[in-house]
C-alpha cells in the first residue's frame, strides 16, 4: 500500500489517478485546508483507494495511519507552497514544510518504511546562474518556501546515513495542465499559476502580465511547463526505483524547453478561440528571466521522459476549467 501525503492537491491527485489505474491499494492523507473532497470522492471511483483526514504538524493523526495500514512507500506532497506567502509568513512555511515532514519521517521510521519520494522544486536552486538548470547547479533559494524544501532535502540525507531511509526528491519547475479526461485538475484559491490564470480571463478580469522587458526572445519571462500527467509518471518511476534498490537521489522535472509568458498566452487564445484582454505590467520583484530544467539525469536513471507538449497542457486545462466545480 502506498501512502500519498497531499493527494487531495494538484499534483497529488494526479499521482493518485495513475497509481489506482495501475491497480495499486493508496492512502490519501490530506488536511483538505488547500486539497478538496470532492477531488478525493472523484479518485475513489478508480479503484481501491482509502482516505484519512488529518495534518502533519499533529504526530498523532499520521502515526494513526501507520498503526492501522501495511504501508510500503511514502509519497509527500504536503506543504505551503506559495512563495510570495512565505516571505511574509515564514513561521507558517518552516513549521508545516520541515516539522511536519519530520512527524512523516519519524512515523516512517517508527514502522520501520524505509521508501520515500519527496515532492521538492526548482526554488531550491534560487537565481539562476546558467541555464538549462541542471541538478549541479548551487542551490542558493531566494524565499523560505525555497528554504524549507531545500531543508527537507538535507534532512532526507541525514535520515538516510543514519537509519537507511532512502528517498528520491523530484525538483518540478512549472507543472501546468490537467488529467487528460477532465475529471480532476488545477483548484487553487487564490489561483496563482499562469495558464489557468490566463484562462479565467474575460471581459469582467483582465489577464495582467508582468515584464515585457526582460532579456528573452519576446521580452516576457521564460519558464519550463511540464505537464502534470508526466509529473504523476516521473513518480511512479521514482518509486519503481526505490523499489528496485535504487540509492537516495534528486532529479530535475521539466522539458529541457522554455516558453515565454506571451507564447503560452497565445496558446491560451487559441485554444479558447478568442482573444483575452491583457494588460502589461511592470516586473514583479524576484522574477529571473528564464528558468528551464535540464532533464538529462531523470531520463538517464529513472528512465523518464515527458510526453505531452505545451499545447496538450492547455487544452486539457481549458477542458477543466469548464467543468472544475464553483
Amino acid at each position: 500500500m502506498i501512502l500519498v501525503t497531499g493527494g487531495a492537491g494538484y499534483i497529488g491527485s494526479h499521482l493518485v489517478s495513475a497509481l489506482l489505474e495501475r491497480g495499486e491499494d493508496v492512502i490519501v492523507f490530506d488536511s483538505l485546508e488547500l486539497g478538496h473532497m470532492e477531488t478525493v470522492e472523484t479518485l475513489k471511483e478508480l479503484g481501491n483507494l482509502k482516505f484519512v483526514q488529518g495534518n502533519l504538524k499533529n504526530l498523532d493523526d499520521i502515526r494513526g495511519v501507520f498503526l492501522v495500514n501495511k504501508i510500503n512507500a511514502v509519497v509527500h506532497f504536503a506543504a505551503y507552497s506559495q512563495v510570495g506567502e512565505s516571505v511574509i509568513n515564514p513561521q507558517k512555511y518552516y513549521y508545516n514544510n520541515v516539522y511536519g515532514t519530520l512527524n512523516l519521517l519519524n512515523a516512517m521510521l517508527e514502522f520501520g518504511v524505509k521508501k520515500i519520494v519527496f515532492s521538492s522544486t526548482a526554488a531550491v536552486y534560487g537565481e539562476p546562474k546558467y541555464t538549462p538548470i541542471d541538478e549541479n547547479h548551487p542551490q542558493n533559494p531566494i524565499n523560505p518556501y525555497g528554504n524549507s524544501k531545500l531543508m527537507v532535502e538535507r534532512i532526507l540525507d541525514d535520515y538516510d546515513r543514519a537509519y537507511g531511509l532512502k528517498s528520491v526528491r523530484l525538483r518540478y519547475f512549472n507543472a501546468c495542465g490537467a488529467d487528460s479526461k477532465a475529471r480532476i485538475g488545477e483548484w487553487h484559491n487564490p489561483e496563482t499559476h499562469l495558464i489557468p490564470n490566463i484562462l479565467k480571463a474575460d471581459s469582467a478580469k483582465t489577464f495582467k502580465m508582468f515584464g515585457d522587458d526582460y532579456d528573452t526572445k519576446d521580452g516576457t519571462c521564460v519558464r519550463d511547463y511540464i505537464n502534470v500527467e508526466d509529473l504523476a509518471s516521473a513518480h511512479i518511476k521514482a518509486l519503481e526505483y526505490l523499489n528496485n534498490g535504487g540509492q537516495t537521489d534528486y532529479f530535475n522535472l521539466g522539458t529541457n524547453e522554455g516558453n515565454s509568458v506571451k507564447e503560452v498566452f497565445a496558446v491560451c487564445e487559441a485554444v479558447k478561440g478568442e482573444k483575452i484582454p491583457v494588460e502589461i505590467c511592470p516586473r514583479r520583484a524576484g522574477d529571473p528571466a528564464i528558468l528551464v530544467a535540464e532533464n538529462k539525469k531523470a531520463k538517464e536513471v529513472l528512465c523518464w521522459k515527458p510526453c505531452k507538449d505545451l499545447n496538450t497542457s492547455v487544452k486539457s486545462a481549458y477542458e477543466w476549467e469548464k467543468v472544475i466545480p464553483q
